[in-house]
């Protein structure tokens, strides 16, 4: 794979998605297509683009690089995130239906008070500002080592050319024009995978029957894992709560999913949406882990040394780049930049959006569409963009992977305390004292972490992903011991 070939696939690859942005905004351009695109998406489009949101250049190549060591045990975690898909779809769905969000942090101050919607907006705005600028750093690093390394481009032009080009196709339709693009991306995405798996398994001699054997009987196909509750990560019952919570948290109280779904034009469709989706992503991170299962058996039988590899999240694209021909090469990349790009491109349409509708109140605004507010939202498009380059070319600076792990994983510390929130809210009839809330939010990630630092010592046990259950239950408690009831509080 030579870095002209590679770039070639890139800038092709763009100019196809800047076309699908020209014609899906051409005709409309104003807030209302950007935010919610009219609230007219088709239910089944949506459905099918999530999984490119969903699914993120971090997945692409970390669960078949996670294979080695942990088996098929994410896959208990990938049913827990379909346990609370169910509830985003049957709980918190018809709740902003009902109130006709455009963010669904505006829910907060309704129920709670303007220090608590303020501090849910700024948990999104940094959690997702983080996450999405980790997952472009990660894909970046490919792309930087692969095609513009041997040429001498600096590490941050290439950022600098990834969020350009982003910019390109989603600052005029938004979401209206993003609901085709993602489409389109998880098309590349379900092609490279599905692709993968043919061309890995032809390189190994193996039939379609043939390799569902070799997967299966492999040594890496185990996926419910009961024993060691108390010091192992993947026992079932850890991984199944804590991808339930985490999806309950980071897909029904993230600006970015949500706002897909609020785009639809009534709640059923939204639902519908929302449980097809949930059907396509078991199936998705199957063929994932099937690819993860399937590289180790190629790199067992071609004498690749995966200890060699800097991080198992390297075999893929060592593999994929390095040992296959051209088409297999080219088929990754295909998919790893529809996910990574998928994922950035909503991520910077829901940072957008939330902070035009939570902070300069858009909302209230007597014309959402007057052009300055237009002209304004330009600009803060604009200004997200240079912060992820910012936040990017810090991770860069650090150069540590532990580090960056660390700091991705602080990010998921957030999510606890929106947890709390939202389930405060919904759940009691309690007001809060709302001046305490961000201190509040604060508190609680901050015990989550000593008890997270200190839990083998003090009680023998293991976190796992069920860490934002407790960060939530910590929030929540927080909240009512603080909390007091009022004559005319009312539950949404």
């Amino acid at each position: 794979m030579t870095p002209s070939i590679l770039l070639s696939f890139l800038l092709g690859y763009f100019t196809l998605l800047i076309g699908v942005a020209y014609f899906t905004s051409r005709n409309a351009s104003d807030n209302a297509s950007f935010f919610i695109a009219n609230r007219n998406s088709k239910w089944y489009l949506v459905a099918f683009g999530m999984i490119g949101t969903a699914l993120s250049g971090v997945t692409f190549i970390s669960v078949p690089g996670a294979v080695g060591k942990s088996e098929f045990a994410y896959f208990q975690f990938v049913l827990g995130s379909a346990a609370g898909f169910i509830v985003v779809a049957t709980v918190l769905l018809p709740l902003y239906y009902r109130m006709n969000l455009i963010s669904i942090y505006t829910y907060l101050e309704k129920r709670l008070g303007t220090y608590s919607y303020k501090t849910g907006a700024v948990i999104f705005l940094i959690s997702r500002t983080i996450g999405s600028s980790f997952r472009l750093y990660l894909v970046a690093i490919v792309l930087q080592k692969f095609i513009f390394d041997p040429w001498n481009v600096p590490f941050w032009l290439t950022i600098v050319l990834c969020l350009v080009l982003i910019w390109i196709y989603t600052h005029k339709g938004g979401l209206k024009t993003i609901i085709i693009t993602d489409t389109l991306q998880t098309v590349f995405l379900l092609l490279s995978v599905v692709l993968s798996i043919v061309f890995i398994a032809k390189s190994l001699n193996l039939d379609l029957a043939g390799t569902f054997e070799a997967v299966k009987n492999s040594s890496y196909s185990k996926i419910f894992f009961w024993e060691d509750f108390m010091t192992s990560k993947s026992h079932f019952l850890k991984q199944f709560l804590g991808g339930a919570f985490v999806t309950i948290a980071m897909v029904g109280l993230d600006q970015d999913l949500m706002q897909k779904n609020l785009s639809m034009k009534n709640i059923g469709e939204a639902q519908k949406n929302m449980f097809t989706f949930t059907g396509v992503f078991i199936v998705m991170n199957i063929f994932f882990l099937s690819v993860g299962a399937l590289l180790y058996l190629y790199a067992a039988k071609n004498g690749i040394v995966v200890a060699d590899l800097k991080t198992p999240d390297h075999l893929y694209p060592e593999i994929a780049l390095n040992h296959l021909n051209i088409i297999p090469g080219i088929i990754f990349m295909l998919g790893l930049t529809a996910a990574t790009f998928a994922t950035t491109d909503s991520a910077l349409t829901a940072l957008t959006t939330s902070f035009c509708m939570d902070f300069l109140h858009f909302d209230k605004k007597e014309n959402q569409n007057d052009p300055k507010l237009v002209t304004q939202r330009h600009w803060v498009h604009i200004g997200f963009s240079f912060v992820m380059i910012a936040v990017i070319l810090i991770f860069k600076a650090i150069n540590d992977d532990s580090v960056v792990n660390s700091i991705f994983t602080v990010a998921g510390y957030t999510y606890g305390p929106l947890l709390g929130l939202f389930a405060f809210g919904m759940l009691t009839k309690k007001a809060v004292e709302d001046k305490l809330v961000p201190y509040l939010c604060i508190a609680s990630p901050v015990l989550c972490l000593i008890i997270n630092t200190h839990s083998v010592k003090w009680f023998g046990y293991t976190m796992g992903f069920e860490l934002i259950l407790l960060n939530g239950l910590i929030t929540f408690l927080l909240l009512w011991v603080t909390g007091k009831y009022t004559e005319d509080q009312t539950k949404f």
